[in-house]
């Protein structure tokens, strides 16, 4: 019993050390660097509307693609379940594995390099398969091996990409560096609807080959102004016994609320635009509430730094519940459409900040695939359980996204109880 107790006290003191190894390492690249690296911010920035840019680039064409070889269209939003599917195992993996690479081999950069060669290489396969190949079973079976392998190489480096924002700000001023990040995205999907004429018009292998081009080239930049890294001892990886797991479970619970409450929003949004304008295209009206949302990264960045990330993420998730009801109660008014966007966007440009700082330094990586896992898993979720969105009422839409959001709210405020460690 003595020894025991011995060694009790030996582990508690050890995982103490550990902490305060972490804490000190923490408080040396804050004295080292400015609040923020502004230029890396934007490189990474890049990096992410890159990456948006690609995925528009292939939500557009497979269909075309897969309809040329004669495959049915059903098979289109089949693919892209069984590629979120991979994605929640491969998300975490590929940013745990990056976590462990910067005390392998000093930096998470190879996992980076590697993924995106891949993905670059892979997409402009896409289209020279289906463009120079004849439509037989050997190719049906190739293009459809492509497809899955690019979005599999997608997750190679995405996770161990945008958890380096971790180390381009203090944990304090994260959601206003992330917002340039979010801007970066958002801007390239919300100019999705008035640029698909024009990108369909270039034709497949010259717009697969741009986005190649512009992936490699924005992976390039990011890694020529990334500051050195330092490697990392082993035992430094260490967290307290249960304290990465809980992180994690929140992290992911986050990510689903999240993004089941972003799907019920917008759909119940689309619809109630229609019935409100009494028109059924309202691609103008998206466009001007997808840049809003954007925009408004910035501001809600600023307001985050200001009171807190969680603080503002749990205001945001309030006040979207509300005016999710008083939508479905008065219409979707865009006064209050608009008010509701900026709602939306506390919640969105705080994630990945939340994530960084809920675990431990040496697993930001792991963090921020938990939290893309979340997304996947519900984009895989989502297209079984209604196969036909279009049958989805705005009052179920509506309902179902203030339960998504609670359900986040739930995971944010419980995390609020454990201390950041980023």
């Amino acid at each position: 019993m003595f020894i025991w107790k011995r060694i009790s006290i030996i582990r508690v003191y050890l995982c103490e050390k550990t902490q305060s190894e972490q804490r000190m390492e923490t408080d040396i690249e804050a004295i080292a660097q400015p609040r923020i690296l502004w230029l890396q911010v934007c490189s990474l920035a890049g990096l992410q509307g890159a990456i948006t840019l690609t995925w528009v680039i292939y939500n557009l064409y497979l269909p075309l693609l897969f309809a040329e070889f004669g495959f049915p269209k059903s098979l289109a939003v089949g693919v892209l379940i069984v590629e979120n599917a991979l994605a929640v195992v491969m998300e975490p993996l590929m940013g745990g594995l990056s976590d462990k690479a910067r005390y392998w081999i000093g930096s998470r950069f190879p996992f980076i390099s590697v993924g995106v060669i891949l993905s670059s290489a892979l997409f402009i396969a896409i289209p020279s398969i289906a463009t120079f190949s004849t439509a037989s079973n050997g190719t049906r079976l190739l293009l459809l091996l492509v497809v899955i392998a690019w979005a599999i190489a997608m997750t190679v480096f995405r996770s161990p990409a945008i958890s380096l924002l971790g180390r381009y700000a203090t944990p304090a001023e994260l959601p206003l560096a992330g917002s340039l990040v979010t801007l970066a995205g958002g801007i390239i999907t919300a100019l999705r609807p008035f640029a698909s004429k024009y990108i369909l018009g270039l034709g497949p292998i010259f717009t697969f080959a741009i986005g190649s081009f512009v992936l490699l080239a924005a992976a390039a930049a990011l890694r020529f102004v990334n500051p050195p890294e330092r490697p990392v001892d082993k035992a430094q990886t260490w967290a307290t016994p249960g304290e990465l797991p809980r992180a994690l479970a929140l992290i992911l619970g986050t990510g689903i609320g999240v993004a089941w409450g972003s799907r019920f929003l917008m759909d119940a949004l689309g619809k109630l635009l229609k019935v409100q304008w009494n028109t059924g295209n309202i691609d103008g009206i998206m466009f001007i509430i997808s840049l809003v949302l954007a925009l408004a990264a910035l501001p809600a960045g600023a307001f985050a730094t200001k009171i807190g990330n969680r603080k503002a993420m749990l205001s945001g998730i309030s006040a979207i519940i509300i005016i999710m009801v008083i939508i479905i109660s008065l219409g979707a008014q865009l006064p209050i459409v608009l008010l509701g966007v900026c709602a939306f966007s506390l919640i969105i440009n705080g994630a990945v900040p939340f994530a960084l700082t809920l675990v431990p330094p040496r697993w930001r990586g792991l963090g921020v695939g938990m939290y893309f896992a979340g997304f996947a898993l519900t984009g895989s979720v989502f297209g079984v359980v209604f196969p036909q969105p279009q049958a989805i009422t705005p009052v179920i839409g509506i309902i179902g996204g203030v339960l998504a959001f609670l359900v986040a709210g739930v995971c944010i405020f419980a995390a609020s109880y454990g201390r950041e460690v980023a």
